[in-house]
């Protein structure tokens, strides 16, 4: 299967690239989740969440992504944390 860039006009910026079990052969697709940082993972910022939330679509596979990772745009990112913390820990929902 080939997955082509997708342009999505009504995520303002706010992306995942899902792991290849949420991605699920590209169903995941447009399905948005509002996702939350918990906490930091020590290899960068200690104290890096923001308290906010952002609701994002996925829109690609994050093929280095393990079962449970998700990667964000950095948009979506910087509503969560901060972009110099690089990796922290999430929860998301649909």
């Amino acid at each position: 299967m080939t997955i082509d860039f997708v342009v999505c006009m009504f995520c303002n910026g706010m992306l995942i690239a899902a792991n290849s079990g949420l991605f699920a052969s590209a169903a995941a697709c447009g399905t948005r989740y509002r996702v939350t940082c918990t906490s930091g993972t020590n290899e960068g910022v200690p104290q890096p969440c923001t308290g906010n939330s952002v609701v994002a679509t996925i829109v690609d596979l994050c093929p280095g992504c393990a079962a449970n990772e998700i990667d964000l745009s950095r948009d979506a990112f910087a509503v969560i944390a901060n972009l110099d913390a690089g990796r922290i820990n999430v929860e998301y929902n649909q």
